[in-house]
Parts: structure tokens; sequence; C-alpha cells
């Protein structure tokens, strides 16, 4: 079955996608609960600013599917949990995906679901049980027509970042990028590079898939609109940003401002104008 209906919901007519991602309390951390959590109205905020997708957990979607009419963001539906992201590790490390993911994606009317592919320093454990949930979730997938978002995540050693930490380091990236397309990817949900002068080599790697750009953690509004314009001019097909947007004092401001960037090529300092308003 095709996913090309299913893409032309998540992506624009101009081929581009800004995907806000909302399902930061799946993964078991209190502070990934700042700024979500009155869920209702966050949802009800991000709907009315109009980006193309919002990325929710299976308990939460509902949130965003049950609200009438037919111009709404598309759902991006998470498919696994983790518990990899906390300053201190447990005992017991885990990657797992839901149970029948494409049935329940299909439920609520998803347009794409998403999985990890995670590489931690010196986890083997977990970059294998990634592997094996993204080869079971492509078969189903395809039959189904569900597109398939694959988050290959480069992350720094736990215990000298000090918990969850972007690892920038291309030539960490690139294989993960492109072990994702190989594992099925329709599409990729990549790191941003250290130097994004780079980034053009990740949409490369990635053989044709659009590749839309990880936020990562909390940063300046100066330095995520220029860094969102820069990999824009790379070749990203868009963003999914989280934090950036939802921990934002004006989060349907901010929204629109990258939702600009994306789709309209503003400039930063364009961009800026919409925080202002």
């Amino acid at each position: 079955m095709s996913i090309q209906p299913r893409l032309n919901r998540l992506f624009a007519p101009d081929g581009k996608c800004f995907d806000v991602a909302v399902d930061h309390g799946f993964f078991g951390e209190r502070s990934f609960l700042n700024g979500i959590e009155d869920m209702h109205k966050v949802v009800e905020i991000l709907v009315q600013a109009d980006p193309d997708a919002i990325q929710l957990s299976i308990g939460q979607a509902p949130i965003l599917q049950n609200i009438p009419g037919k111009s709404k963001p598309a759902l991006v539906l998470r498919t696994d949990i983790a518990n990899v992201y906390g300053k201190s590790l447990p005992r017991y490390l885990y990657s797992g995906i839901i149970s029948e993911p494409v049935e329940q994606a299909i439920r609520l009317d998803a347009a794409c679901i998403v999985v990890n592919l995670f590489n931690l320093p010196d986890q083997p454990e977990i970059y294998h049980q990634c592997v094996q949930n993204i080869c079971a979730l492509k078969p189903q997938a395809e039959r189904y027509g569900i597109p398939l978002m694959i988050e290959p995540l480069v992350m720094r050693d736990n215990a000298t970042a000090g918990g969850y930490m972007v690892d920038g380091d291309i030539d960490k990236i690139l294989p993960l990028v492109r072990q994702a397309i190989e594992l099925g990817a329709d599409i990729i949900k990549a790191d941003p590079t250290d130097n994004v002068s780079e980034y053009h080599r990740i949409i490369e790697i990635a053989a044709g898939k659009p590749v839309l750009v990880r936020g990562g953690g909390r940063v300046s509004d100066a330095e995520i609109l220029q860094r969102t314009a820069e990999l824009m001019q790379q070749g990203a097909k868009g963003i999914v940003y989280g934090r950036n947007v939802v921990q934002h004092e004006n989060p349907s401001g901010m929204t629109r401002a990258l939702m600009a960037i994306v789709h309209d090529d503003a400039t930063p300092e364009a961009a800026m104008k919409h925080l202002q308003a």
C-alpha cells in the first residue's frame, strides 16, 4: 500500500514540514515535563499556531485527534519508549515499542509513526533493541501505508554530559543516518551537526529521503532561528522541535517564526518579528 497519501498530509505542498514534538512525557523524566504540564492547553495553543504536525504518544494523541474540524496539524505517533535520558542511568536499560503500533496508529488516523535508533556509548544492547524494533515495524508500516520516521540519535557519555546530550560529531551521525535508510526509513529525523555548514553531507547520505532536523535542548531565540535558517539552506526538508517551542514563553509566536523560516525562507531577523508581535 502506498505511503504517499499520508506523506501528503504530513508535508506541505512545498515538500517541507515542521513537526512540533510534545511526546517528552513518555520517557519518565521530570525535567521533560517543563512547559507541557497541561497538555490540553499545550495542544490547543499549537493547533491555533498551525504547524504541519504534532508529535504525540499513544496516550496523548486523542487530545489532538478529538478536536473537531478538518483543519488541524497531522499526527506523528511515537511508537517506542526508553529509559536512557536521565542524569544517572538505571541498572537496566531498555528501548521497546508499544503493542500493535501500526494498528494503533491507524485507529488514531496518524500520518506517520516515529521510532528511535539510539547510539549510546558502550550500550550495544540498546542499539540492538532499536534495530529489532525497526525491523519489526517496517513490514507492518509498509503493509498498511504508514510512513516510518526513524530517529538516529547519537548521545554523549551520560556521566560526562550529566544526562541526555546530543553528540554532534558528523562522523558518528553519518553512519547512523545511513543505517536508518538501509533499514527502511521513509523519513529521517536527525541531530544537528556541530558544524551546521556540513549538514549537506547528512542530506546526501540519506539518499533522497527527506531529512527533518531535531531541535535538541533549549537555546536562545537568536540561536535557534539562525541555526534553523542555515539547516534549511543546507537542504533539510524541515524540523522536529519540542522544548524550543513548548518551553518558550510564547510558543505560538515561536511556532509561527519557525514556520516562516521553513516554508517562506524568512531570514532569522524577519522571523523574530513573530516573537515580538
